[in-house]
């Protein structure tokens, strides 16, 4: 009997998701239909995408190298600082980095076509209400 109620449930809920995409404004579907969408979604990827796979590697790199080249990474460099240490900080100097390049790319790249979007949603919802935003 449990298992037919948990059923009836899990109906219920699928029942719920569907009715609720249902009645999602068709505005979304014209904008993610744009072009502009698009090449917004292309412009994201081409650069999130690559960053997150080098940060990912050069952070791999750190771990691997601490774990495993221990002597490298104990090396002085100067005085009291050492190859490991001289490595974590740069780990921060990256992370300060990208959000920084991240930032200046957005700013140049994504804004605008976001902007020509919004605009767009602003056009289209006045219209399909009747301007009673």
């Amino acid at each position: 009997m449990s298992s037919h109620l948990s059923h009836d449930a899990a109906e219920a809920a699928s029942d719920a998701v569907h009715d609720e995409a249902s009645r999602h404004d068709p505005v979304y579907d014209q904008l993610h239909a744009d072009a502009q969408f698009a090449e917004l979604r292309r412009r994201y990827r081409s650069f999130v995408l690559p960053a997150t796979a080098a940060f990912l590697t050069w952070y791999l790199l750190y771990v691997v190298l601490s774990n495993w080249a221990g002597d490298f990474m104990g090396q002085k460099v100067i005085g009291n600082i050492n190859v490991a240490l001289v490595f974590g900080l740069l780990q921060f100097a990256t992370t300060f980095g990208l959000a920084w390049l991240y930032s200046r790319y957005s700013t140049a790249k994504l804004d605008p076509l976001a902007q020509g979007l919004e605009a767009e949603f602003v056009r289209l919802t006045d219209s399909t209400d009747g301007g009673a935003r």
